[in-house]
């Protein structure tokens, strides 16, 4: 062999050898499959991944090719599942009737490839009817290449999962159900007289009365934080009374990635009597904010980074309806624990007020009996009519024993703690896109309680045409909340820049957006992954009664492409349209 051929072989083969060092396969096999599983006391069927309820954690490093084989042994269901804010080909994004994905027939199998292109703190689960609420649901965890910490201060010594989630005795096809029967089938924490006795102490009797008049035209209640009830709240995959742990050493940092993998629940968390450094939001690396509790809502993730002093601490997720907790532990391991678990006092129950339904005081507002029967044009909610008598009250008070907390976004915290907020976050890299909107796009979010439609811009999925926008192209998402209730707005296949009051180049990235109710939220997006990506509420039940679209990234004609233009600017905040696929409709229960 000559000299220059050998030489030219240990080239290649040094490259090969280095390719395959910085792309290693992860692979993993996901059998998803139905048995009886007993939580709370009561044998039911539900879904399960490899035995196991929920689903197993899957853990990559960035850079790996990401080989999962998910096989379905359902005898009567179609599944899928979808890797909840991975950057990927459409294809490999695992929702059905887009991106020409068919879901994975009973008996039949798919295999999911792609390369893992980022890090941080995710989630996968299904996307075929109320699979999700069933059980398949799972994290997904991604470390930098070789674990090693992007920055100093995100180095710890334990690195925890604490995922979050919502367990219902009754099938996610039986609460849909039920919720089509009745929007109010869960409300079972309905206001009292003694409440109503508070109200007029604290409002007077005729404001009492024209509040209370306002809410029956309306036939909605102030206490409808969430749609369901029922639920035994879990720490993966544990009761309060299992009592999930996480073992530290003393003077140990210790890493919690935080996943609300829930169907319908949002929880306030907090670790009493431990500062809690928030470092990453939706799996994306932000600047350290301390903090004392925070909101989370379905399909967020949020990482903190905490220092336990003392031997045993309890984590505390609160439903926002405050009907129970999520329980787990933090125990320092060379301390032998005699913690018995114990279930903390619940903080009081917000009720919503007319400023939730987007109407504050300086509004104008008529209330004919005539016109509040709550008919909505095109299925949207509108009250722009109605007068505002009620007090804004965003502090607790104490009538007669009833603390009365006004506000969806009143957590109570207590005086002197810090609330994480979304204008606290900040990315810790530098925007690669600080580029204005050149459009935007109006999303309104709607529905009618007494169908239990939920809608974008007035149509259900089935119903509506896509969003369209050029690849490349920068815009501004507008999320107009016209309901009563929060909505967390979920887009698939790409990070959207939440606009938050933080300069264009430290705007945070998020994938899911909590919209309150009443409120207005806005995010950048640069269109870079070409394809048919969702856009829902990841609130299940809203999603399956309508309230998702496909937006879709086309490319540029080949003439510009070719220039190297840029697409044109639009200055049109219509909707570009296209039609929509009917395999779908899949994801609607009725």
């Amino acid at each position: 062999m000559s000299l220059k051929l050998h030489q030219h072989l240990v080239i290649v083969v040094g490259l090969l050898t280095s390719s395959f060092a910085f792309s290693a396969v992860k692979e993993y096999h996901l059998n998803i499959d139905e048995k009886t599983v007993n939580i709370t006391g009561k044998a039911v069927k539900r879904i399960t991944v490899n035995g196991q309820f929920p689903a197993p954690n899957l853990e990559f490093e960035e850079g790996d090719d990401a080989v999962i084989h998910v096989h379905n042994h359902l005898k009567k269901q179609d599944t899928s599942v979808h890797w909840h804010g991975l950057l990927l080909p459409g294809l490999m994004d695992g929702v059905p009737g887009f991106n020409q994905f068919k879901a994975i027939k009973p008996n039949k199998d798919f295999t999911y490839k792609f390369k893992v292109r980022q890090n941080g703190t995710y989630w996968y689960h299904a996307h075929s009817k109320g699979q999700e609420q069933d059980g398949l649901y799972g994290a997904l965890v991604i470390y930098p290449k070789n674990k090693k910490p992007l920055v100093a201060h995100e180095k710890v010594d334990r690195d925890y999962v604490v995922m979050l989630s919502d367990f219902h005795e009754s099938s996610s096809a039986q609460i849909m159900a039920n919720l089509k029967k009745s929007s109010e089938f869960y409300q079972n924490k309905r206001e009292t007289l003694k409440d109503v006795f508070a109200q007029i102490k604290k409002t007077g009797l005729k404001n009492t009365w024209d509040d209370r008049a306002m809410w029956n035209q309306m036939r909605m209640l102030k206490t409808d934080m969430s749609d369901v009830t029922g639920y035994t709240f879990l720490v993966n995959g544990k009761t309060p009374e299992q009592n999930w742990t996480g073992m530290f050493k003393s003077n140990e940092k210790v890493r919690l990635r935080v996943i609300n993998a829930s169907a319908m629940s949002f929880f306030d968390v907090r670790i009493p009597n431990l500062k809690m450094t928030v470092v990453s939001a939706d799996g994306q690396a932000v600047q350290p904010v301390n903090v004392d509790e925070f909101r989370i809502g379905a399909a967020e993730t949020y990482d903190v980074i905490v220092q336990p002093k003392l031997n045993h601490y309890q984590i505390q997720a609160e439903s926002i309806d405050r009907t129970g907790f999520a329980l787990a532990s933090l125990q320092n391991e060379q301390v032998p624990s005699s913690y018995s678990v114990q279930i903390p006092q619940s903080r009081p129950r917000a009720l919503l007020t007319m400023e939730d339904m987007g109407h504050g005081a300086m509004h104008e507002m008529s209330h004919d009996a005539a016109d509040m029967k709550i008919s909505m044009q095109d299925d949207q909610m509108d009250h722009s009519n109605m007068k505002n008598e009620q007090l804004e009250d965003q502090h607790e008070q104490k009538n007669d024993d009833v603390k009365i907390v006004q506000g969806w976004a009143n957590a109570s915290t207590p005086v002197g703690n810090k609330a994480l907020q979304y204008a606290d976050l900040k990315s810790l890299k530098v925007q690669p896109d600080t580029r204005e909107a050149t459009r935007e796009l109006e999303i309104h979010l709607g529905g009618t309680m007494e169908r239990y439609i939920w809608t974008i811009n007035g149509k259900k999925f089935n119903e509506a045409e896509p969003l369209k926008v050029k690849y490349g192209e920068r815009i501004r998402l507008k999320f107009v909340n016209d309901s009563m209730m929060a909505h967390p707005m979920h887009l698939h296949g790409m990070f959207m820049q939440l606009e938050n009051g933080q300069a264009l180049s430290d705007l945070p990235n998020k994938h899911t957006i909590v919209v309150p109710p009443g409120k207005t939220m806005t995010a950048l997006l640069t269109a870079n992954e070409l394809g048919e990506w969702a856009i829902h509420c990841h609130l299940l039940y809203h999603m399956s009664a309508g309230m998702m679209s496909k937006l879709i990234v086309a490319n540029v004609d080949e003439d510009a492409k070719n220039k190297g233009l840029e697409p044109k600017t639009i200055k049109s905040s219509t909707s570009l349209h296209q039609s929509t696929t009917t395999e779908g409709g899949q994801h609607e229960h009725h």
